[in-house]
């Protein structure tokens, strides 16, 4: 039986007002969001609002469809952060030395609405620390941004002594620049093989053009399998207690598939590739309750006979769903006992 899931989500929507708005109440507004990412028998929010209103809750889909274009996305951003901070506590902690593999990824738009504004794609950025699995320096884009211009707040936010591991689209001689000055934090970072480098004497190489050249540690290494080369920068030592091998960085740059697999359980598992509004607001909305989801599936444990995998939680999770005819219900249930 769960026990951690109905406290935990006792926790996170009791806050939520229950009777702010006549029509659709802050408390169902988020639980309908949270319960769509979560539900895998449910595709749009017509079919949630259909099983709603056959038994007993009336959430008409104009009322959220106009609601998730002027709510604001304040009470989904506290609850990632409250998630975070659970896994944090659970997992490990905030100064354990950590991988925080970062990257980006493209959610096509639709609608013509969008279109208008010169909007074909949304690029969700953000990163995933290995050892509390919490997720940060979340940004959400509209429009065609470049990783390397976008991903700055995502950058900021790799964790005091952990490690931010990204491709070559966050790299420029300016971002290195920066990260070299930063002494508690550090970086492992694909650089394009077409500039300029030369080695040193001491170790390290100068990397670009003479206007723009910095001096940093280069690792090279080639991937067999595929005839790739890469390069990598980085500021972690070569020497020293505190010294990692080449070799070393070759593994924390092949974890930053880490990042990849995230979008891949977002996209198809809790549908943050089926986006179901039309707003720039909505759309915010609904990437929000993905990572929710996701966040709330990190946390809690169930029995080793029904799997271990996200997939296996999310799962067992719909078997229990399906006993109180939606998440909604279930939610109801939990925080208020009706």
């Amino acid at each position: 039986m769960l026990t951690i899931f109905p406290k935990l989500m006792k926790e996170l929507l009791k806050p939520l007002p229950k009777n702010d708005y006549p029509a659709l109440s802050t408390f169902t507004f988020v639980s309908c969001w949270i319960g769509f990412a979560l539900d895998k028998s449910i595709v749009s929010m017509r079919d949630l609002s259909a099983r709603l209103k056959m038994q007993g809750i009336n959430v008409n889909t104009s009322t959220f469809s106009k609601a998730s274009k002027i709510r604001e996305t304040e009470p989904f951003e506290k609850i990632i952060n409250k998630l975070n901070k659970s896994l944090v506590n659970k997992k490990g902690k905030e100064a354990a030395q950590a991988l925080f593999p970062i990257d980006s990824t493209i959610i096509s738009l639709t609608s013509k609405l969008l279109w208008t504004k010169g909007w074909h794609q949304v690029k969700l950025f953000c990163g995933i620390n290995s050892i509390t699995t919490e997720v940060g320096g979340i940004v959400i884009n509209f429009g065609q941004g470049h990783d390397s211009k976008e991903g700055k707040k995502t950058i900021e936010e790799i964790p005091v002594n952990g490690v931010g591991v990204m491709d070559r689209g966050f790299s420029s001689n300016e971002r290195i620049r920066k990260l070299l000055e930063k002494k508690d934090k550090h970086f492992v970072l694909r650089v394009k093989n077409d500039m300029k480098l030369e080695m040193l004497e001491n170790g390290q190489s100068k990397l670009g053009a003479e206007k723009r050249e910095v001096e940093v540690r280069i690792v090279e290494f080639c991937d067999l399998e595929s005839k790739s080369e890469f390069r990598i920068a980085t500021d972690l030592p070569l020497e020293g207690e505190e010294g990692v091998s080449n070799e070393e960085i070759a593994e924390m740059y092949r974890q930053r598939w880490q990042i990849e697999l995230l979008w891949k359980f977002l996209k198809m598992h809790l549908k943050l590739d089926r986006l179901i509004t039309k707003n720039e607001r909505g759309i915010r909305i609904q990437i929000y309750s993905c990572i929710i989801a996701y966040l709330i599936l990190q946390l809690i444990d169930i029995e080793e006979v029904f799997g271990k995998s996200l997939l296996d939680k999310l799962r067992y999770l719909q078997s229990f769903m399906c006993q109180h005819i939606s998440y909604v219900h279930w939610f109801r249930k939990i925080v208020y006992s009706i």
